[in-house]
């Protein structure tokens, strides 16, 4: 993995993938420029990071407007001591990059992470190559560099076609404009209440009739606006589920907090995530 040393500045954040993924991308756009970075092979190599202190924050993806949830952030965040404290929203635009000189017509794969290879499966389908899946977007950048591929070319950012010094061959390949990626921000406490916050949380109801809708009305008597519900096999038991919750309001708010002691009557196992600003749109 070609990841380098973290800088020695204010502030580490680590992310999955190699130098020019989305996930700087999104720290850097987060945090602007005063920040080093530890680039990790993994999703939870990235947990690990925070975890042991190597990292004061890791900036993970958790959903996709084209593609949805990324499963595996959802369950590392629920076995995770981390807290979420911030988001961020991130325009999604993939290019087409191959090494200097090579034509389009020479590429016969493409590779990079499979949520970028779905995102632009109708421009690989138009130009007829085979998409490898590969660990990362920006790591099949350098892939390509490392290797010299004159007959392959890779999907990834703007960013990491200039930083392996390669060409965009296509710009913007992706199969819809409206193609944002969500990442959540992690650390070792969640953020102070702003006024403007959401707070994520993860339970598991009991197997029950009505059980789910008893745990939702906690916060709909309440009026506070759900923005997400997704769920995920608790892995314990074959058809038992973790539902992830996101909604509007910090856990110190008075109605939230209140609905939140109520959930625990119609749950089996309950946790906060973390509360921290909504991001802008």
């Amino acid at each position: 993995m070609h990841t380098g040393s973290p800088q020695s500045t204010e502030r580490i954040v680590a992310f999955q993938g190699e130098r020019g993924s989305y996930s700087e991308e999104a720290a850097l756009s987060y945090f602007g420029l005063k920040i080093g970075f530890l680039p990790c092979r993994t999703l939870r190599l990235v947990f690990e990071a925070v975890e042991s202190g190597r990292a004061d924050a890791g900036m993970v993806p958790v959903e996709n407007s084209l593609e949805g949830a990324v499963a595996e952030t959802y369950d590392l965040l629920e076995a995770s001591s981390l807290s979420v404290c911030g988001e961020f929203n991130l325009r999604v635009r993939h290019c087409l990059i191959t090494n200097l000189g090579v034509k389009i017509e020479d590429v016969k794969r493409v590779y990079s992470h499979p949520q970028a290879l779905a995102q632009c499966r109708r421009f690989l389908e138009k130009i007829g190559v085979d998409p490898i899946p590969y660990y990362d977007t920006a790591g099949s950048a350098y892939l390509l560099k490392k290797e010299g591929l004159k007959d392959a070319a890779a999907i990834a950012s703007r960013r990491a076609a200039e930083i392996y010094n390669l060409q965009i061959l296509a710009e913007s390949i992706e199969d819809s404009p409206n193609n944002y990626t969500r990442f959540l921000l992690i650390g070792k406490a969640d953020h102070e209440p702003t006024g403007k916050d959401k707070t994520s949380l993860v339970f598991t109801t009991k197997h029950l009739p009505g059980a789910l809708y008893a745990a939702l009305g906690v916060f709909a008597k309440r009026m506070i606006n759900l923005t997400k519900i997704e769920s995920r096999p608790t892995k314990q038991r074959p058809w038992e589920y973790n539902f992830f919750v996101d909604l509007e309001g910090h856990r110190l708010d008075v109605n939230v907090s209140e609905a939140l002691e109520e959930l625990k009557s119609y749950t089996l196992s309950s946790k906060i995530l973390g509360s921290y600003p909504k991001a802008e749109q």
